[in-house]
């Protein structure tokens, strides 16, 4: 079963000024999403969410990395990544989680972008026009603050109660005027073992 998308959006944030300062380098930010009918919606509890899975998420991958590389320019310029998901109030978070937890999904955003990353996500259950967060962070390195970034946007009209919207997020750049340092400091004046972080 293919997914039924009623519509799709993208987004692009590019910020010039930060803290009353310019911008060494603009920030850009790019959301993709796809509201999709839930496919488990009126169905009751259902146990075996795979078919659907399989049958939706590498399709949804697709179709929303083609419209992040096509927005950003190519996958080499992706330096943050993330992904999100809202299900409508008639469905369960669960199946928010299902489209998007799976490498059917994710891997072809991961492959298209050369990322090493796992992807920082949220799943979350809501009204039309609710906030959609979708947290960055960089492809390549967990710890580089510099690129811990959130997306927020509203789709007006979804999701509907029986629709989930799913998403994927970008950024080229980082924080514009970032000074917090990077994980990698904090473990070492901490005394952890960079490889071996929360010393178990």
């Amino acid at each position: 079963m293919p997914a039924q998308i009623r519509k799709t959006l993208v987004t692009m944030e590019t910020t010039l000024i930060e803290g009353g300062r310019a911008a060494p380098r603009p920030l850009r930010m790019i959301a993709a999403a796809a509201v999709v009918k839930n496919p488990w919606a009126g169905r009751g509890f259902v146990e075996d969410l795979k078919p659907e899975i399989h049958d939706i998420a590498p399709e949804l991958g697709a179709l929303l990395t083609g419209l992040i590389l096509d927005a950003t320019g190519g996958g080499d310029k992706v330096e943050g990544y993330g992904k999100a998901a809202v299900v409508g109030l008639d469905g369960e978070v669960e199946h928010a989680s299902a489209l998007i937890h799976t490498l059917r999904f994710g891997n072809s955003y991961r492959s298209a972008v050369g990322a090493k990353s796992y992807l920082a996500f949220t799943n979350t259950r809501g009204p039309a026009n609710c906030p959609i967060m979708i947290p960055l962070m960089d492809k390549n390195d967990e710890g580089r603050r510099s690129h811990y970034l959130t997306i927020q946007f509203a789709i007006p009209d979804a999701p509907a109660a029986d629709e989930i919207v799913v998403a994927l997020g970008a950024s080229i750049g980082g924080r514009p005027h970032h000074r917090i340092g990077d994980r990698y400091q904090d473990l070492k004046d901490l005394g952890h073992d960079v490889t071996n972080p929360a010393a178990v």
